[in-house]
């Protein structure tokens, strides 16, 4: 059987150097049929990466769509509806790849139709750090597979390793920067990533799987599919800077805003209180400052993030948030 046509989508938001080598890795691909979409929120880049997208367009080895906004769930929208490719598959925009990285996406789908979606491996540069920082005296850390709490929505965002685990596996999410999906997802089920997802849309990948599994593909965890996330602070998928007082408040709010949509009250409960546990009081894993004020200041984000979260979902009664692509839509 034919491996799948791969649409590699690539949104990017103030990047440039970083970005250039993500690119040309992902042309050094030794896959027979692919095509790559730049989705560009940068309004204005340096000379040296504003020539090299333009020449890639102008070779045909790149399609390159700049738009006049900044949503990481609005270009993944964008981008698929462009897209030509049976799989399409996002990375972000500071990543390394191998030249089989392709090659180990496309392979899932080919030899099983019950896969939906294929979660790859991220060797994520700060966490991997972390991780040695902590543990310096011990042995590089890694699981065949992922606990039984990674199965249950109301807790598996604290146990889905897709670091550190090396067996093949069923999952019930993808981690945003390397994740491909079946395209009929999008335009036979019509699910699509919700734009209401703010600053760097955290857990908007997780509310997209939450709702691709009620088809009953499966979600596939191949560790093959590996690739480095370098993660740079600023730039990439975000529109605001990590470090700000408006992440933190968005962070909180979409967090909340995934849990009112999917999740049962009890599961919701669950979520709620390890949130409160991980990150206002600090608690493993999220091993942040336990000094009272830093603890007050994220309680204040965690309760105004919940409030906004459900005028968020109030307001979808009557607006469903899909404001990039109603403007997208409308203008084609």
């Amino acid at each position: 059987m034919k491996l799948p046509k791969i649409s590699v989508i690539i949104p990017t938001y103030g990047r440039e150097k970083i970005l250039i080598d993500s690119i040309k890795d992902v042309l050094k691909q030794e896959y027979s049929d692919f095509e790559v979409l730049v989705i560009d929120q940068t309004q204005n880049h340096e000379p040296e990466t504003e020539n090299f997208l333009a020449d890639l367009a102008n070779a045909q080895k790149i399609n390159w769509y700049k738009v006049n906004w900044a949503s990481l769930p609005g270009a993944r929208n964008y981008a698929v509806r462009r897209s030509k490719g049976d799989i399409v598959l996002f990375i972000d925009d500071d990543v390394k790849l191998e030249p089989n990285y392709l090659q180990a996406h496309g392979k899932n789908y080919q030899e099983n139709q019950e896969i939906g979606a294929v979660a790859g491996r991220v060797f994520d540069r700060m966490k991997l750090a972390d991780f040695a920082t902590a543990n310096a005296d011990t042995s590089p850390y890694t699981i065949d597979y992922l606990p039984e709490a990674a199965k249950d929505p109301g807790i598996a965002w604290y146990y889905i390793d897709l670091v550190h685990t090396t067996k093949p596996q069923q999952v019930i999410s993808a981690r945003g920067c390397n994740m491909s999906f079946r395209k009929e997802i999008f335009t036979k089920y019509n699910i699509w990533f919700d734009e209401r997802f703010r600053g760097s849309a955290v857990r908007e990948e997780s509310d997209f799987c939450l709702r691709l599994r009620k088809t009953n593909y499966k979600i596939w965890y191949d560790p093959e599919a590996n690739l480095v996330h370098l993660g740079e602070e600023t730039g990439g998928c975000h529109d605001i800077s990590t470090r700000s007082l408006k992440y933190q408040f968005t962070f909180y709010h979409n967090h909340f805003l995934m849990a009112l949509k999917n999740l049962t009250l009890t599961q919701q409960i669950r979520l709620y209180i390890k949130l409160f546990d991980c990150h206002v009081l600090g608690n493993p894993p999220c091993n942040k400052s336990g000094s009272p004020i830093k603890i007050i200041s994220r309680f204040i984000f965690y309760i105004l993030g919940f409030i906004n979260a459900l005028w968020t979902q109030t307001k979808g009664l009557w607006d469903d948030g899909q404001i990039y692509t109603k403007l997208d839509l409308k203008n084609s």
